[in-house]
């Protein structure tokens, strides 16, 4: 059934031609394997593409749709800019020392702070979202006004901008602007007027998926404490509202740091509980990431069998393809995060050339789009490759990492080059 007021993309409609949209939507998973992507293309999804109701796709389709028509700007598809589509996206979402990361300036704040304006929220209460006093706006509780879509959906906006942003920039410049739209967000909760259950539920889901963004920007930058809070506070809202997919989701983060705090076993249970929320989800995706995240946590514990155990139940899943009950958060799993996942299991046991190989091919996937995410592989493998002993690649592939970084602002990253160029000094 079509949107309520949805307009047509025509422009999309003419780039069809005389093919079916079943015959059409072949072709963009065709495309789609060209250059990596996986994409769950059919005839309904060319439908609701052309009668309006998807205004801007996810990154993995824009990647094909860029592919498969080169020279045309997703304008001249005629899908709106990603800015202005509300809705919850990942966009998402890892010789001597290296040298020093680029410090955020001028130029990049401007970035950010135009990134985080909106319109049409001036006369709200709000919370700000930015930076320089900018905002995502999320209305304040008033009175006995009951709270409906322009709230629900500012909220969801602020989840989207978050993680825009951090796709770009990393999380060390963002974390303490988000919570302010975090609090905001649960003070409408608290405030419980809301006009329906589907409002209610969808106020739930977005501020747990706004406390999971704001841990991951505490999480990628250090503050695990913070995260950690962050993270239970999501779980406790999945678990209020009865709500499966925000509850995988909550674990799926809760059992990432707690790897990375070292907490080993905590990693394990909350991978397993994840599992288990994802189940009625009909989400093969979720089911691969949340069983890479358990085979993390065995490789911590020393556990080869079990990890490899949970890295073969990961490459099924992901086999099985994307689907329509993938979550959006998930648009950043695709083949490079699942190599990069895996290095990092092999770097946990010692395999050292193992992970390296699989660092490699994460790089070489990953789509420059992805700022963040590249550096961060590009980070990983400069790690791999010092502690397998061959200095000059890691040297080389920590200097790749120095330079490309530009505005991206990431602790997990610098963590990383730092570590690699500790082992780099022994080694020579």
């Amino acid at each position: 059934m079509a949107v309520s007021g949805a307009v047509p993309n025509l422009a999309f409609r003419r780039l069809r031609g005389q093919h079916s949209p079943a015959e059409f939507a072949a072709a963009v998973r065709r495309a789609a394997r060209e250059i990596g992507e996986r994409v769950a293309c059919d005839a309904r999804y060319i439908g609701r593409v052309e009668a309006g109701e998807i205004r801007c796709p996810n990154y993995a389709y824009e990647r094909v749709f860029l592919h498969m028509f080169p020279g045309l700007s997703l304008a001249d598809l005629g899908f709106s800019a990603r800015e202005a589509v509300r809705g919850r996206r990942p966009l998402v979402s890892a010789g001597a020392p290296p040298p020093a990361i680029t410090t955020r300036n001028d130029e990049e704040s401007d970035v950010l702070r135009r990134a985080f304006m909106t319109s049409g929220t001036a006369t709200l209460a709000a919370a700000s979202l930015g930076l320089g006093g900018t905002a995502v706006a999320i209305p304040a509780p008033r009175g006995a006004h009951r709270i409906g879509e322009t709230e629900v959906r500012a909220v969801e906006e602020a989840v989207r901008q978050i993680r825009l942003l951090d796709d770009r920039h990393g999380a060390d410049g963002l974390y303490k602007a988000a919570a302010q739209p975090l609090r905001a967000a649960y003070a409408l909760l608290d405030a419980g007027t809301t006009a329906r259950r589907s409002t209610e539920d969808r106020l739930h889901a977005g501020a747990g998926e706004l406390a999971i963004s704001v841990g991951w920007l505490a999480h990628d930058s250090g503050r695990f404490d913070d995260a950690r809070s962050h993270y239970a506070e999501a779980l406790a809202t999945a678990r209020v509202a009865g709500d499966p997919a925000l509850e995988a989701h909550a674990f799926c983060n809760t059992s990432f740091l707690a790897r990375d705090a070292g907490r080993y076993r905590e990693a394990v249970r909350a991978a397993q509980a994840g599992l288990r929320a994802a189940q009625p989800l009909s989400s093969a995706r979720l089911l691969s990431l949340l069983s890479l995240r358990e085979a993390g946590a065995w490789a911590g514990l020393g556990d080869r069998a079990a990890c490899e155990q949970a890295l073969g139940r990961a490459h099924t899943e992901f086999a099985r393809g994307q689907g329509e009950g993938d979550p959006e958060w998930m648009s950043f799993f695709g083949e490079p995060e699942l190599e990069a996942l895996e290095a990092g299991c092999w770097s946990e046991l010692g395999d050292w050339g193992r992970a390296a190989r699989h660092a490699h091919r994460a790089t070489v996937l990953q789509n420059p789009h992805f700022a963040r995410n590249l550096a961060l592989y590009r980070a990983q493998l400069a790690s791999d490759l010092a502690h397998a002993g061959r200095p000059d690649e890691a040297a080389a592939e920590a200097r790749r990492v120095v330079d490309s970084l530009g505005d991206v602002q990431s602790s997990r990253i610098r963590r990383i080059l730092t570590e690699t160029g500790r082992v780099l000094a022994n080694v020579r």
